[in-house]
């Protein structure tokens, strides 16, 4: 049982503050530190991660490559993937638990992924079955730290359930603990860093489960999404994440920035884990088809490292044989943008506005200039937004008719350097805004930091990207390296 001594322990003390684990019971506990300075006291590992390609270094960095030392490290149970993990009996999924905590035990220092850890027992049985995972500390999870990213909260615990915690719980999974997320999902980044380069930021908001997963801690991790705060990250870190459509997943129990475009989703290592976690969640995933998918020309801006990227990744997987239509869009996404802004403004201004005649100038200032800035926005200004986006919304469903799957860069660059910003999210903002689902899964890059493909579809056609998904990486061309 969690005594009262330990659930006291503020997390900001060292990963080794404590440490336990009970297997008769199927219970855990660990506490963990956030160190909101940059330590020195990993620096050996920050270049070597740009030596290796996320499968590598999942591989690797637990047998001693990246300086660590593990005694027990998680691949040694044969749990890399959640597909790994769903094909797991459960002695195996229990050890591989055991693992997982040990790995965030080492990894944890340098990269900060995590808030607390303290694994709770499941309420039920099903699928998910011993298999552990990650929550974003904007959700809230009885008894245990719910703090929203900002000192203001700091200490708090929630008082219940999310429904998607409960969904999942009931499913068998084990609630691992929270991860780190910016103040209240909006600007402010927290200390996590980006397992592939240190120095570089993992995105945002949902940086901590990005990072978890990135690094090998835990198979999947939930995430939320206002702009690009999923698809972003994962484009960063170099895995997978996934954005439903719009209402699709419960926002019962999670703080609301925008409730217009505010949606829960989820990480993993591979889109094929992605449609794997899908089936064990009770979601349809559909068959496989054959269509012509779509790629933006021009394309929307951003980074030459990116455009180049996409462009490679477009030509491969014509030259693997599948068809891909060109489809001017830029010029519509680029308005999509300024429109998710406008909105993100307007509903965050009031939903934040009580916060801040409460706290006053102690709130965090992205949030305060937030407020200020978005109740200057008028709601008649609000309500036409609303119309203009009603209409690209069927716009778009009209051109998904003829490339039922569109494809675009997940984010405008790598990763920027530093954690002073989490990046820039106008590459996933426009779906976000037609609440259209979609994915980011790793394109090839011979070397440096992971850049993401983007893939979407019409609304309630998550089955179908998330197949479409797995068939792009699939392709010989883009399979991992």
């Amino acid at each position: 049982m969690v005594t009262n001594e330990c659930k006291m322990r503020r997390p900001d003390r060292l990963l080794d503050s404590y440490f336990k684990a009970s297997f008769a019971n199927h219970y855990f506990f660990v506490i963990m530190g956030q160190k909101k300075h940059r330590s020195n006291t990993n620096s050996a590992i920050s270049c070597p991660f740009m030596k290796y390609t996320r499968r590598v270094f999942i591989k690797t960095s637990a047998s001693g490559a990246l300086g660590f030392s593990l005694a027990a490290p998680a691949q040694s149970s044969g749990l890399e993937t959640f597909s790994d993990w769903i094909k797991a009996d459960r002695g195996a999924r229990k050890r591989g638990l055991e693992r997982c905590l040990q790995r965030i035990r080492d990894l944890e220092p340098s990269i900060h992924a995590w808030v607390v850890v303290q694994p709770e027992q499941p309420t039920g049985d099903g699928p998910l079955a011993e298999i552990p995972f990650g929550v974003k500390d904007i959700l809230e999870t009885k008894g245990m730290a719910t703090e929203y990213g900002s000192p203001l909260y700091k200490g708090r615990l929630g008082t219940e359930d999310a429904v998607m915690i409960r969904e999942l719980r009931s499913r068998g999974a084990i609630l691992l603990g929270k991860t780190v997320t910016t103040a209240f999902a909006y600007r402010t980044p927290g200390p996590t860093r980006n397992p592939r380069n240190l120095e570089h930021t993992p995105g945002g908001s949902s940086s901590g489960s990005a990072a978890a997963v990135a690094a090998g801690m835990v198979p999947f991790t939930i995430g939320e999404q206002t702009r690009g705060s999923i698809l972003r990250p994962a484009s960063f870190c170099g895995v997978t994440g996934f954005k439903p459509t719009h209402d699709l997943l419960s926002m019962e129990g999670v703080l609301s920035l925008a409730k217009s475009l505010d949606t829960l989703g989820f990480f993993t290592h591979t889109p094929a884990d992605m449609l794997e976690l899908w089936n064990a969640i009770g979601k349809p995933v559909g068959r496989e088809e054959q269509f012509s998918l779509g790629a933006p020309e021009p394309i929307p801006e951003c980074d030459p490292e990116m455009a180049n990227a996409f462009k490679q990744s477009i030509a491969l997987l014509r030259n693997s044989g599948v068809k891909i239509e060109p489809i001017n869009i830029a010029d519509a996404l680029k308005k999509l943008v300024e429109a998710s802004d406008l909105i993100e403004a307007y509903e965050g201004a009031r939903f934040h506005q009580a916060r801040l005649k409460e706290f006053g100038n102690r709130l965090d200032q992205p949030i305060a200039n937030l407020v200020v800035n978005g109740l200057k926005i008028s709601t008649e200004r609000y309500n036409q937004t609303k119309r203009f986006i009603a209409e690209s919304r069927r716009r778009f469903a009209e051109k998904f008719k003829s490339t039922p799957v569109m494809l675009t860069a997940a984010a405008i660059g790598p990763a920027p350097l530093g954690l002073s910003t989490t990046g820039d999210p106008r590459m996933d903002a426009p779906w976000t805004a037609l609440g259209t689902p979609a994915i980011s899964i790793p394109m090839p890059i011979a070397s440096g930091l992971p850049l993401g493909l983007q893939l979407t579809a019409d609304i309630n056609q998550d089955a179908r990207v998330l197949r479409a998904a797995v068939l792009v990486q699939s392709a010989s061309a883009l399979r991992p390296r």
